[in-house]
């Protein structure tokens, strides 16, 4: 009697369980592997062709890559993407945390003061570079308006300087998207259990070593999602540089994604873009694998 009961009772198969949730996501799954995977697939393997106009068949090993790596073009554009990245992680974090904890000292107005920071994540990269370059023009933007006060000497034109023209476009960006990482920020703060700050407070621990050393530690998976969406951003990188200076001045803001893009439409060298992308690829992919790893991975051994 028993024994039939625990089989009546038992647990369906791993397999069996939530089907028809299994079954609804088959076409999602089936489209990422023929869409997403194919492309990928297909780009790598074009890449080591001398595709130019139209894709062909016509294997030249790594001479897209060489070729690639030899052009300044790409090289700057490395370079611009290396520094627009790392200023743009520790800004990103720093500013959204530190406006975050503000947020979270139950202040007045805070949906308003909320409101104000997130509203420049609801525009587009477009409209935030093109009001960044007026803002920046020397013209009748900031520089215009000190001198007009009377600064005569001052200057602060970076979309026109080579050599800090990235800097330039970084200010646009932090504005853009602070406000979203101010958000999820405070999303982990809030969910801090209360009992936590009683306790520190009675410990008389002071108010940044709470932050520091107890705080941030257990908002580790809103930190580590985070990072995912501002590395993703960084490489993804594009609309602003086109929007505010084109690649200009000189070449200077070339970035990795207006290389390809310019390669692929512009120059019409599909071989060249789709090496340029199988980079970005890679990039992407040494960002992606660690935080799976570390979101799943480490999870499962826990």
């Amino acid at each position: 009697m028993s024994s039939s009961s625990g089989t009546a009772t038992r647990r369906p198969s791993q397999m069996f369980r939530n089907l028809n949730a299994k079954i609804a996501s088959i076409p999602m799954i089936l489209t990422a592997l023929c869409v997403f995977l194919g492309g990928t697939v297909w780009t790598i393997v074009y890449s080591f062709t001398n595709s130019k106009l139209l894709p062909r068949l016509k294997f030249v090993g790594l001479d897209q890559y060489e070729r690639l790596w030899s052009a300044p073009r790409w090289l700057t554009s490395i370079e611009n993407l290396f520094v627009y990245g790392i200023l743009s992680l520790i800004f990103s974090l720093v500013i959204g945390f530190l406006l975050a904890a503000m947020l979270d000292q139950k202040i007045r107005f805070e949906g308003v003061f909320r409101t104000i920071f997130l509203y420049p994540f609801a525009l587009s990269f477009v409209v935030t570079g093109l009001t960044w370059q007026w803002i920046l023009n020397p013209d009748f933007g900031v520089q215009h308006l000190v001198r007009s006060a009377g600064w005569e000497s001052f200057t602060f034109n970076p979309l026109y300087d080579q050599q800090i023209v990235i800097y330039g476009i970084l200010i646009a960006a932090l504005w853009q998207g602070t406000g979203l990482i101010m958000c999820l920020m405070l999303a982990g703060l809030r969910g801090i259990d209360e009992d936590i700050w009683k306790a520190a407070r009675v410990d008389g621990i002071p108010m940044w070593k709470t932050y520091l050393f107890i705080v941030i530690p257990m908002m580790r998976p809103v930190f580590i999602t985070t990072l995912v969406i501002i590395a993703s951003g960084i490489v993804r990188l594009y609309d602003l540089v086109v929007a505010q200076t084109s690649g200009g001045p000189g070449g200077a803001s070339e970035v990795p994604a207006k290389y390809v893009y310019d390669y692929m439409f512009l120059a019409q060298n599909l071989g060249q873009g789709f090496a340029a992308s199988t980079m970005m690829l890679l990039s992407v992919a040494i960002i992606v694998v660690p935080w799976a790893y570390l979101e799943f991975g480490g999870r499962k051994r826990g």
